[in-house]
């Protein structure tokens, strides 16, 4: 049996930047696909506008000249709450513009500054028509600063940009989206950007935190054993070698894993290692890989596994819709490991 802990992935360079594409779970993902629910029409003004732009990025669309009469690049932010498809239009935007487009997520870019450096990444991305920016976070001051600088750089050099973030939803009553404070983290590329609201609820009709029971550990094991390409670790395994991985490289490590299983599964209490966990959990989704959670003595009894994950401090603290985002993604998977043990979805 594989674990999980055992695979180090070696990626070079040419690797990360091959791998802003949209992901496998938005594949499918069109303008066409995009059901706007009529009871908020700015969803349906949000995809007019796209397909704008969308059309004056399209392949076999000349950038301008040098001589061509300055005009900036365009650069949409999506603001909303979680589940009204601002991703699906995100990605439809990326597959029309096809191998022009870079896309990935905030903490893809953060982490792709990371290993290559400042002015390498600059580079490599300026030779796009479009850079798409998913789950544009806020919480981190330094990550914001070095993200506004490398909006700014690339608009300088005639990159179309595109961002989404999700507003929380104890924040939607009070109609205080994560624009304003968006604008006023970037500073100096503020008045670039076109803001655009997408109200709307939750397409899934859910609750932000999708429960799943955990699973006996026996169950676990066995279905694991019988997935060809499945890894099973305990729970602290895991976390240990996310400590020696760099998450640029999260991705790679899941090459080929068709199902992730856990057991010892508990609270994480530690900041840095949950943030680690968080970043899997979106390469997980982003892959559509399955994951099954163990029982263990440490839930107590818990009915839920994976709000057990974080504690309650984390939850009401600065990076809670990371976590929460978290937990969202990791209950819709979970549901999908419970699904190829045979038993009911819960």
């Amino acid at each position: 049996m594989r674990a999980l802990a055992d695979i180090r992935p070696v990626v070079p360079p040419t690797r990360l930047l091959a791998d802003l594409v949209p992901p496998r779970h938005f594949s499918d993902a069109r303008f066409a696909t995009y059901r706007a629910n009529p009871a908020f029409p700015s969803q349906a003004r949000v995809v007019a506008r796209l397909e704008e732009v969308a059309a004056q990025l399209a392949p076999g669309k000349a950038r301008r000249g040098l001589f061509a009469r300055r005009k900036a690049a365009p650069a949409i932010y999506m603001d909303g709450g979680f589940g009204v498809g601002k991703t699906h239009l995100l990605t439809s935007l990326a597959h029309v513009v096809g191998p022009d487009a870079a896309y990935g997520t905030f903490v893809e870019y953060t982490n792709l500054v990371g290993a290559l450096g400042f002015q390498a990444t600059v580079d490599a991305l300026a030779t796009k028509r479009l850079v798409c920016i998913d789950e544009f976070e806020l919480d981190d001051p330094g990550d914001t600063v070095l993200t506004s600088r490398l909006l700014r750089e690339l608009a300088d050099r005639d990159v179309a940009l595109a961002a989404t973030s999700n507003t929380l939803p104890g924040s939607l009553g009070e109609g205080r989206f994560a624009a304003e404070d968006f604008l006023r983290e970037i500073q100096a590329m503020a008045a670039r950007f076109e803001v655009m609201r997408v109200d709307g609820e939750d397409y899934r009709h859910r609750a932000v935190v999708t429960e799943t029971r955990p699973l006996p550990a026996d169950v676990v094991a066995r279905v694991a054993a019988e997935r060809p390409g499945a890894t099973l670790d305990p729970l602290d395994d895991v976390l240990d070698h996310l400590r020696h991985v760099h998450p640029s490289k999260y991705g790679a490590m899941l090459d080929d894993v068709t199902l992730v299983a856990l057991t010892g599964v508990h609270p994480v209490t530690e900041q840095s290692a949950a943030l680690r966990l968080v970043v899997l959990v979106d390469r997980l989704y982003d892959r559509d890989v399955p994951v099954l959670l163990a029982d263990s003595p440490a839930l107590d009894g818990a009915a839920g596994a994976t709000a057990a994950l974080f504690t309650e401090d984390m939850l009401r603290g600065g990076y809670r819709k990371k976590y929460f985002r978290a937990l969202s993604r990791l209950g819709s998977l979970a549901e999908d490991g419970r699904a190829l043990t045979g038993g009911p979805a819960v």
